[in-house]
């Protein structure tokens, strides 16, 4: 897998840019990523969205359903796409550095 430099460390990163090492992800990380997704400057909408995914990647080890981003994040599908134009699965979880998802989140 290719290796990209993303917050100051080389990271390796899938066919569609997912990092590959979630325990290497960091804000700085998370950042730079959200360059590369339309999603930058990060404001704090952005990080409660981040936030959000991360957290529940990290009890359950797999990205949320979209309903439950929605339901706890309290913004619409319309507002996240807005937040992240590749959407809650492509650009949302790619900045929070969760896997790429296999489902529908």
């Amino acid at each position: 897998m290719p290796k990209v430099t993303l917050g100051g460390k080389e990271l390796e990163i899938d066919e569609d840019g997912f990092i590959q090492e979630p325990d290497k992800w960091d804000k700085s990380v998370a950042e730079d990523i959200a360059r590369t997704e339309e999603a930058y400057p990060m404001s704090e909408d952005h990080w409660k969205v981040v936030n959000y995914l991360r957290n529940y990647f990290l009890e359950f080890e797999i990205a949320p359903p979209v309903r439950m981003v929605i339901k706890q994040t309290g913004f619409d599908l319309k507002t996240i796409y807005n937040l992240f134009p590749g959407g809650p699965a492509k650009g949302a979880c790619k900045v929070a550095g969760l896997p790429k998802p296999t489902g529908c989140v």
